[in-house]
């Protein structure tokens, strides 16, 4: 894939990208991966903007440690130092912004307000997180998953817990790469609706079955399982009843034999072990949550890459 193919695209919702330009992305990231060098000097001169309105790890290290590594700068800002929309306008930030800068990524709650900022913006916005998606991490699951099983085409994902932001963004992954995804969750923690007619819709043109269930069963033959925690940033007053809804929803040995043979167990992280994911899964040979980890760093590469329109300048 030529790196000006995406050049000058936002990076909001995977269902913005078509299988071919996901399936490119991916297969960059690999090459990202196993070529470093290559990419040292491609972002020399262009700088990142990363707005955080949520505590992060992976996030942060990730995208700063990819800016530096490819020759590029990134500039850490938070809500505590402004928040976008409040000390002044989507618009008026937008309009600076993109005088200084060549890309911009936000973590943040709103989902509309980084639709917002790109619509004001001439440069790339990267949706890093909001409440309603989570493409970077959605982007580095199907990289492990395309790296340890081969074609994405016709693999089944089950992903159980919270129909949360990571759930809309693997749905929506899937619908494009062609990955079958199975949710299962307790009863009135569905994704939205919404967000599962628009992953349904997609997958029409690849074959992907997209499907919500709470009944366990939906782990059954899966090439790999996925879970996230219980509560999200925001919901942490609803962590004590949220336990006791999702506790027969653990991924724990029992309900790993239930899918694949060889499936694999991933996980977005942080990870509250003992409850939605036990020690033995998350230890185990099967587990690839660093891999996963890992990943987001070089998925966040290969993205960056495209939407600056950066070429391998080694």
């Amino acid at each position: 894939m030529s790196g000006k193919s995406l050049a000058g695209r936002d990076l909001i919702s995977l269902l913005d990208f078509s299988s071919e330009e996901l399936t490119g992305l991916l297969d960059l990231a690999l090459e990202v991966k196993a070529n470093p060098l290559h990419y040292g000097k491609s972002l020399s001169g262009k700088n990142l903007f990363m707005y955080f309105e949520k505590p992060s790890l992976r996030t942060r290290v990730t995208f700063e440690a990819g800016m530096t590594q490819m020759g590029g700068h990134a500039i850490y800002y938070t809500a505590a130092e402004g928040k976008i929309g409040v000390r002044e306008s989507v618009e008026d930030v937008a309009n600076n912004l993109e005088r200084w800068l060549d890309v911009v990524m936000c973590r943040t709650f709103s989902h509309e307000m980084v639709q917002e900022l790109a619509r004001f913006s001439e440069i790339p916005i990267i949706n890093g997180l909001t409440d309603r998606l989570h493409p970077c991490q959605a982007l580095a699951d199907y990289l492990t998953l395309k790296e340890v099983k081969g074609d994405l085409k016709g693999k089944h994902l089950a992903y159980v817990g919270d129909g949360n932001n990571v759930a809309h963004s693997l749905m929506n992954g899937g619908a494009v790469l062609g990955v079958s995804v199975t949710i299962v969750t307790p009863p009135g923690h569905e994704p939205a609706a919404e967000r599962l007619d628009a992953a349904r819709e997609a997958a029409g043109a690849t074959g992907a079955q997209i499907e919500v269930t709470n009944d366990l069963s939906g782990v059954e033959g899966a090439d790999a399982v996925y879970t996230d925690v219980w509560a999200s940033m925001g919901q942490e007053d609803e962590a004590a009843a949220r336990k006791k809804v999702f506790e027969p929803y653990q991924v724990n040995s029992d309900l790993m034999s239930r899918a694949g043979e060889e499936a694999i167990f991933l996980h977005c992280l942080p990870a509250h072990r003992g409850e939605e994911v036990s020690n033995e899964v998350a230890d185990s040979p099967t587990s690839v949550i660093f891999q996963q980890a890992e990943n987001r760093l070089h998925a966040q590469k290969a993205a960056i890459l495209l939407v600056t329109g950066a070429e391998a300048l080694p």
